[in-house]
């Protein structure tokens, strides 16, 4: 059942993952949340974890949270402190925190428009969407330069290596999750035939040193 769920939102306590999970069921949106794994989306850019706790639901539920914690998050917006960072942020700063808003938290993407609104700015509905929209091609595109990858993981498949069946794998099978809860492959359709040769080449050539090496230490 779990495997039909999407990492809608991370956290680095269990605290804060359990505050947006009790949010959500209230609003009959079932969650599920997983303790301390890896990155579901790994790539090469040898990012680490840093978020220990992940609330995840559905995929067709991503916009009706996105929604309630909006909704919730707009109750608190009056309580920030003068010195709130966000305030001193220019006008093109905050565009960018609307455009980026999948690496904001709901409270400061709400707020910057609240601070624009203020400014005298327009912020509607149909603009905040085409944002998101533009936003969700950015990040589809394919992850660039994995030519090195490809390279190492060749070498390391035809030498019998288990890192070039890895490598390959990654190349071929990785996904990413966008913000609207879409899973698509992180490269694109070269790179991940390459992978898949890489896998294969892998797969046929490691069993064999294995066995060698077997042999090797038997005296046979």
């Amino acid at each position: 059942m779990t495997e039909n769920f999407t990492t809608f939102r991370k956290f680095p306590t269990l605290d804060q993952a359990k505050e947006l999970e009790i949010l959500l069921n209230k609003n009959n949106i079932k969650t599920f949340l997983a303790d301390n794994l890896p990155p579901v989306d790994v790539t090469f850019s040898g990012s680490t974890l840093q978020n220990q706790y992940e609330v995840k639901i559905e995929a067709a539920d991503f916009e009706k949270a996105e929604n309630i914690l909006e909704k919730d998050t707009e109750n608190i917006l009056n309580e920030i402190d003068k010195d709130y960072y966000l305030l001193s942020f220019s006008d093109e700063e905050l565009y960018e925190v609307l455009l980026k808003s999948d690496e904001w938290n709901v409270f400061d993407y709400k707020l910057a428009q609240k601070i624009l609104t203020e400014r005298g700015k327009a912020i509607d509905p149909e603009m905040l969407a085409a944002l998101k929209k533009e936003r969700l091609q950015i990040l589809a595109k394919p992850e660039e330069n994995q030519k090195p990858w490809i390279i190492a993981g060749y070498l390391f498949s035809l030498l019998g290596g288990g890192i070039g069946i890895v490598i390959g794998y990654s190349l071929w099978k990785s996904k990413k999750t966008l913000p609207n809860g879409e899973r698509i492959y992180s490269y694109n359709e070269n790179d991940r035939k390459h992978g898949k040769t890489i896998f294969i080449i892998g797969s046929i050539i490691f069993p064999f040193v294995v066995l060698i090496k077997i042999l090797n230490l038997s005296g046979l």
